[in-house]
């Protein structure tokens, strides 16, 4: 697996969770050796999500419509 951030290489390893009590205290993770970028399963759930997200917004048009139109040149 190759880190989004650096592309460097990710390796397994296990995480804890000192703040949040509704997930497992322990949990497997990867982390980049190169740069420390760390992914967990929550932090991917929420990725997922926002593309998801991203991608209806941008199929719906909703994206585009907001963006301020360049001015025209005279």
């Amino acid at each position: 697996m190759t880190c989004t951030r650096c592309n460097g290489l990710m390796v397994a390893d296990d995480l804890i969770d000192l703040q949040e009590s509704y997930l497992p205290m322990w949990m497997r993770g990867w982390r980049c050796i190169a740069c420390g970028n760390i992914v967990d399963p929550l932090i991917q759930r929420h990725r997922t999500g926002q593309r998801a997200g991203a991608l209806d917004a941008v199929h719906a048009g909703q994206v585009f419509a907001t963006w301020p139109r360049p001015a025209k040149a005279a």
